[in-house]
């Protein structure tokens, strides 16, 4: 085995996260030659790689986001060798194909988790505890303050709030991510089957198109722009991107309530700032007491935070005797 400058297995390159001995990079924000993807959010599947080595179910969304490119995918828990690293991907709960990466050399097992969180989702496979050496963690939500709700319950809040909407003659526009959170609240409004279907900006109608082509069963719904033209969307609950606020697009509802899916609504603030109506706690993301539990269950002696907050997460670690540092990274822009 060839001699590093570090016996690290993975180590902070000006591309992204790097493991030397298997010569490839993790979720790299710039250009290289080989690539292992968690998932397919803009902050951590760019284009530019030579590469992409994937989970088999992230393929329709890396394709959807990326074009073609030079994919090699895997099933969960598959083994494959990149240089002297054993590599295998393992369920991150995160969205449809989301990965966790673990990496074996030697006696040393490191795992970097990309995005994940521990509550349940009907849209993508359960978080797997992957026992490790270190574990190299997101810190999205790593504040205490930041504990959900069940979805079940926020998602009959939603239901109840469009219910509200329809008696003042008034639209429901709910703002939610387009990759992830628009198809798990349309999965979990399944449970509410005597609601309309649900109206689509064409943003999120695109990913939802790739989840129903990968079989998950979500509610029904539509595309805005194939209603009418002059159609009174009152009582219709609307899906939309969050950079459709504001926008023209906004303009055909006359009469709208306008919320906001996101972990970030756990902070009443937020949402004042931000100007909407309501909002509503649903976080693709790890909470305060799931992050600390991973951790935990994973059994890591080291822990590396890449990002979100890293301090608080870092300073609770260390008062519980686990070793903890950050990793600077340009991860988070999703949520």
């Amino acid at each position: 085995m060839p001699a590093f400058p570090s016996d690290d297995l993975i180590v902070l390159r000006p591309e992204g996260l790097y493991c030397p001995r298997g010569d490839f990079h993790i979720d790299p924000w710039r250009p290289v030659s080989r690539a292992v993807i968690t998932h397919g959010h803009g902050d951590h599947a760019r284009i530019g790689m030579g590469e992409y080595h994937c989970c088999e179910d992230s393929l329709p969304i890396l394709r959807w986001r990326l074009g073609e490119q030079r994919y090699t995918a895997y099933e969960y828990g598959q083994p494959f060798v990149l240089g002297d690293a054993r590599v295998s991907l393992h369920p991150a709960g995160h969205v449809l194909g989301s990965a966790q990466v673990r990496i074996e050399c030697g006696d040393e097992v490191w795992v970097a988790s990309g995005d994940y969180k521990r509550q349940p989702d009907p849209t993508c496979a359960p978080f797997e505890v992957v026992p490790c050496d270190t574990f190299i963690t997101e810190a999205t939500f790593g504040l205490p303050v930041y504990r959900w709700p069940d979805t079940a319950e926020v998602v009959a809040d939603i239901v109840d709030w469009r219910r509200r909407c329809a008696a003042r003659g008034e639209a429901a526009l709910l703002y939610c991510y387009a990759l992830g959170k628009a198809q798990r609240v349309l999965a979990e409004l399944r449970a509410h089957d005597d609601e309309p279907p649900v109206l689509l900006h064409g943003a999120v109608a695109a990913g939802v198109d790739v989840y129903r082509q990968a079989g998950v069963p979500m509610h029904g719904s539509v595309r805005v722009s194939e209603q009418d033209k002059g159609a009174d969307f009152a009582g219709r609950l609307v899906l939309a991107p969050p950079s459709a606020a504001g926008s023209p697009w906004i303009r055909r509802f006359r009469r709208a309530q306008q919320g906001f899916a996101s972990g970030w609504m756990r902070i009443r603030g937020n949402r004042r700032r931000r100007n909407y109506d309501r909002g509503f706690v649903v976080s693709d993301h790890a909470d305060w007491p799931d992050l600390l539990r991973t951790i935990r269950q994973t059994g890591a002696r080291r822990v590396i935070a890449t990002h979100g907050s890293t301090d608080a997460l870092i300073r609770a670690l260390r008062e519980q005797g686990i070793a903890a540092e950050a990793f600077r990274t340009d991860y988070g822009g999703e949520e």
